[in-house]
């Protein structure tokens, strides 16, 4: 309450900075939320995929990648997965009408991809796909040459553990029997070689398929945090940074990819028993961890030459695009605000 008997305090003038110049402020990344997990992961590979294919732990859900595929690439385009595991990207790209070259380090899975592409083309799958199989830093050395300057996108997910979702059987009196819950135990393998050499190999990775990305190309990854030790790994945040200071890649895109169903105002989880397991776990230890509902995909664009670009509009000399504003096709446009190019 004011005190009657004082005078009212002398109103003063707001003060307002100055509005900052624009040349020096960095562009909000656009986001945008992608209805991928509406279907079961066993939904949307049912008759897709062969049957051997669940015993991957770590699959892309195909959903993301026909997404990603949709938003990024025009038919006809060519789609590289550097990590390609049992080779959802490279069906899911060959069933859109584009071809698809992946590369896989454990022989099993790489045999799998092919047989996944084989039942893809049988199904009437219209592009072409090939695996390569070796270790991705080595990429130059494991892709035609005809390749370089040609790929329109990179689709791909880094290893981060190496134990992830799995298969579960229970079995009465003797409790729950785990299978399919690594998918690696090569110690070279990156899925067992920490964070930080993890990150130092994801950027020679990318690095090493840039010569393949035609100009504009789009590097896309799914990626979580993941917890180790009682703490939570940003991995979005640290890949994210590692990619843009290392790469030359500039961040274009980061989407929210749902692994869980939207029904009305209400997530519904698709979590594995591992992670009700882990959750419910860590509850009863008093940590507040909550079931992980999306996977961040976030998008890089690499440097392309504008047509044109060397004709400067304007007193300030404003190239005539940026790298923000290219499609998939090569032409420069305006992206909404969704992130996607229109």
């Amino acid at each position: 309450m004011t005190d009657p008997t004082q005078p009212e305090p002398h109103p003063t003038t707001p003060t307002t900075s100055p509005d900052p110049d624009p040349a020096t402020v960095t562009p909000p990344v656009p986001l945008s939320v992608w209805l991928t997990g509406q279907q079961p992961s066993r939904v949307q590979r049912s008759g897709r995929y062969v049957p051997a294919s669940v015993a991957h732990p770590g699959k892309m859900l195909p959903a993301i990648a026909a997404h990603a595929i949709a938003a990024y690439t025009e038919p006809g385009d060519v789609v590289l997965d550097p990590m390609c595991g049992i080779g959802t990207t490279l069906v899911e790209a060959i069933r859109a009408g584009r071809d698809a070259v992946g590369v896989e380090y454990e022989p099993p899975w790489a045999q799998l991809a092919r047989r996944n592409l084989h039942h893809a083309r049988s199904q009437g799958a219209t592009g072409h796909g090939t695996v390569h199989q070796g270790d991705a830093r080595q990429i130059s050395s494991l892709l035609d040459p005809e390749l370089v300057g040609r790929v329109a996108l990179v689709l791909t997910s880094p290893p981060y553990g190496a134990s992830l979702h799995g298969q579960v059987t229970a079995r009465p009196g003797t409790g729950v029997a785990k299978r399919d819950y690594r998918y690696s135990r090569d110690p070279a393998n990156l899925a067992h070689v920490g964070l930080d050499r993890l990150l130092d190999a994801m950027v020679d990775i990318l690095t090493g398929c840039q010569p393949f990305l035609k100009p504009g190309g789009i590097v896309a990854m799914t990626v979580r945090p993941y917890w180790e030790k009682g703490v939570m790994v940003d991995l979005p945040g640290r890949l994210t940074t590692a990619v843009s200071d290392r790469t030359g890649l500039t961040l274009l895109d980061r989407n929210v990819a749902l692994l869980a169903a939207l029904r009305e105002e209400r997530l519904v989880t698709r979590a594995s028993f591992f992670q009700l397991a882990h959750i419910r776990k860590a509850r009863a230890n008093g940590i507040p961890r909550h079931l992980v509902a999306h996977e961040d995909l976030l998008v890089f664009l690499k440097p392309a030459t504008c047509s044109g670009s060397e004709k400067l509009k304007g007193s300030q000399g404003e190239p005539e695009c940026s790298p923000r504003s290219l499609s998939s096709s090569g032409t420069w446009v305006r992206a909404d605000d969704t992130g996607i190019a229109a």
